[in-house]
């Protein structure tokens, strides 16, 4: 059995996506079949639907570990020393998460050491990639002065819709994050509250055909959406983005 609180920013989301949130390699049938069961409760109430849940609901999950996936999770490692290890992130798990219930890749990264363990950066929760992990506090300030002084660069791999006419471009616009909307604007114009954004891409391929390209994408200035929400403001949305 699982004991979750629920955090605010998943107040009045479906019990579904909450839970798929805080085991990101549960199968939605196995949820599903157990929420026919009656085996999760909410404030301690049996529930067979897909109700909402709110801030500081108590949610009791009656699902091995097995199913949920918890214990037979496989760390991507893709290189590891004294200092540093580097694993490949999946798509649908957090980097890390201050709820301890949640499995993100952090808490994966902590059984493995059963030491100290911090990441260096971020990536979405559905972007896949490499995460730098510092494995003692001097490896940690080192890496997070590179990242701040852009010794280290983060390269981004986006497939688009259409095929830019230049190979590579160094691209400059601004952008605004509206909180209450959660949206973001690009402008080509500097505009109050709007921040300078700097996005690089390079084409690795091109497709023709169904008017497709793959690029290669750098980021000078790391603001909410950037990329997704600059490559569509060219005219180049990435392809599956919603």
């Amino acid at each position: 059995m699982q004991i979750l609180n629920v955090e605010e920013k998943y107040n009045n989301k479906k019990l579904s996506t909450y839970l798929l949130a805080i085991f990101p390699l549960l199968k939605r049938g196995t949820l599903f079949k157990a929420l026919r069961k009656k085996d999760i409760r909410v404030n301690n109430v049996r529930v067979s639907e897909d109700i909402e849940v709110h801030t500081g609901d108590q949610i009791k999950v009656f699902i091995t570990d097995e199913l949920l996936c918890i214990n037979n999770f496989t760390l991507d490692i893709v290189f590891e020393d004294n200092n540093i290890l580097v694993v490949n992130k999946p798509v649908g798990i957090e980097v890390t998460n201050n709820d301890n219930s949640e499995v993100s890749l952090h808490s994966l990264c902590k059984d493995y050491i059963n030491g100290f363990i911090e990441p260096c950066h971020r990536l979405d929760r559905n972007t896949t990639g490499l995460v730098l992990f510092a494995k003692n506090t001097e490896a940690l300030d080192i890496l997070l002065d590179k990242f701040k002084n852009k010794e280290i660069e983060k390269h981004y791999i986006a497939t688009v819709y259409g095929i830019p006419k230049k190979k590579k471009e160094r691209l400059e616009a601004y952008l605004f994050k509206d909180n209450k909307k959660s949206l973001v604007y690009i402008s080509d114009e500097p505009k109050k509250g709007y921040q300078k954004i700097i996005t690089s891409y390079k084409i690795i391929s091109e497709n023709k055909e169904n008017n497709t390209s793959i690029l290669d994408i750098n980021l000078e200035t790391g603001r909410t959406h950037q990329i997704r929400a600059h490559l569509a403001h060219i005219g180049l949305p990435i392809i599956g983005d919603r």
